[in-house]
């Protein structure tokens, strides 16, 4: 397993991030959203690596297989974590993605540390550019909605993120756009988080207001939103991200809700947005250049 040394914790204990890195040609950096992991992305990060893509996707301090210190949760030190990881495998020209809280993420590194080492940048149904409701931003998401959250996280977390996880992938009595194995795999997945950095990541991206960062962005950029999106409302984010960033490409995928990334019709668009968007192959790459300069994929495949 691939680790990254990406600083300290309060403590003065390494704090060593968990990442894969697989296929080889320009980098796409996956960033996962809350309350998951890198795993998230196998669709994507499956398929862009027999396109000519180097796929790297990591799993956030708290979450995964990644170390899970007390502090560190803020933005601040998650665009440092980002910076790490792109210095520390000495990326260019990168492609960074990010869905939901990762869109804060790449945000706040856009702003931090100047766009080093971007050359385009994919918001996925991200939390951008500001959540929360407040006297000057209006159309942001009552706070009541994020109090319930933490109240339901510390009362029973694996029962908030069984109902969690339906609403995300837009299950209901007659909708099903994933199995219920998809939606068991996921409940797994966000068990293996820190309780506590479940919780201190839900009031960063409820909380954070990117506005400032969002201007510092100014790579080409694709923003991806589905408009039935109940857990981070299109009304609130993306329609209002796309206003900052005029210059950007929107893409409002009709009917898809948050988990657009592993739904039926979601998974394979997405998919596909990524590949042109980052100027994939137009054919599948043979074996050997897509395995020759990395790290072997060590599961998903």
């Amino acid at each position: 397993m691939s680790y990254l040394k990406v600083g300290q914790d309060a403590q003065g204990n390494p704090v060593n991030i968990f990442y894969q890195d697989w296929g080889q040609g320009d980098p796409v950096v996956l960033i996962h959203g809350w309350p998951a992991d890198h795993q998230m992305w196998e669709h994507q990060a499956h398929t862009l690596p027999h396109y000519g893509k180097r796929v790297i996707a990591y799993d956030r301090r708290g979450f995964g297989k990644s170390d899970k210190p007390w502090n560190g949760y803020h933005y601040d030190t998650l665009a440092s974590d980002l910076n790490a990881i792109l210095e520390g495998l000495n990326l260019q020209n990168v492609t960074l993605v990010g869905f939901s809280m990762g869109g804060g993420e790449v945000a706040r590194y856009m702003n931090r540390y100047g766009g080093a080492r971007v050359s385009k940048v994919v918001l996925v149904a991200s939390v951008l550019p500001y959540l929360l409701k407040t006297d000057d931003n209006p159309d942001g998401v009552d706070k009541s909605t994020f109090d319930d959250i933490m109240k339901n996280l510390r009362k029973d977390r694996p029962d908030f993120l069984q109902t969690f996880g339906k609403q995300f992938y837009g299950v209901g009595v007659v909708s099903h756009p994933v199995s219920q194995a998809m939606l068991d795999w996921m409940q797994t997945i966000c068990l293996q988080a820190s309780p506590h950095a479940t919780e201190a990541c839900a009031h960063a991206w409820a909380e954070t207001d990117f506005r400032q960062d969002v201007l510092a962005i100014r790579v080409p950029t694709l923003i991806i939103h589905g408009t039935s999106d109940k857990t981070v409302p299109i009304e609130s984010s993306s329609d209002q991200l796309a206003k900052l960033l005029p210059q950007a490409t929107y893409v409002r995928y009709d009917g898809e809700p948050h988990g657009l990334f592993a739904t039926a019709d979601g998974k394979d668009r997405l998919t596909q947005d990524l590949l042109n968007f980052t100027g994939a192959s137009n054919t599948p790459v043979s074996d050997d250049s897509r395995h020759g300069a990395t790290q072997q994929p060590q599961g998903n495949r």
